[in-house]
């Protein structure tokens, strides 16, 4: 298989090595290494970085939504709650997963690696 670029690799949850369909184990969490290729995606350093960024975004985004529906339509608050937190928790994990896999095949495209001085 060829490896695929940071792009498929988020999208589809792809391996950045091999490109087999095994980067994640769970809804948002990193399999412990690649079932196809073994590569151990636990060296890799994702971080909290998409989570604080995503709930900004998608926090913002739904509370427009819920106020220009709410000004538009006027719905009860039982039609805002069973309309806008399960759009949220969709919408949260559904860009976690992909963010946190692009993250990771930038990392293994660029090699990143902790950082280290050269005069060791």
């Amino acid at each position: 298989m060829r490896q695929p670029s940071p792009v498929e690799a988020a999208l589809g949850g792809l391996c950045p090595q091999c490109g087999a369909k095994t980067l994640f184990d769970g809804l948002v969490g990193f399999a412990p290494q690649c079932r196809a290729c073994g590569l151990d995606y636990s060296a890799y350093n994702v971080g909290d970085g998409p989570a604080a960024f995503l709930t900004l975004i998608i926090g913002a985004v739904i509370t427009v939504l819920a106020l220009v529906t709410d000004a538009a339509f006027r719905p009860s608050l039982w039609v805002h709650a069973l309309l806008w937190v399960p759009l949220t928790a969709i919408a949260v994990i559904w860009s976690l997963r992909i963010s946190k896999a692009a993250l990771l095949a930038l990392e293994f495209r660029h090699k990143a690696a902790e950082g280290r001085r050269d005069d060791r």
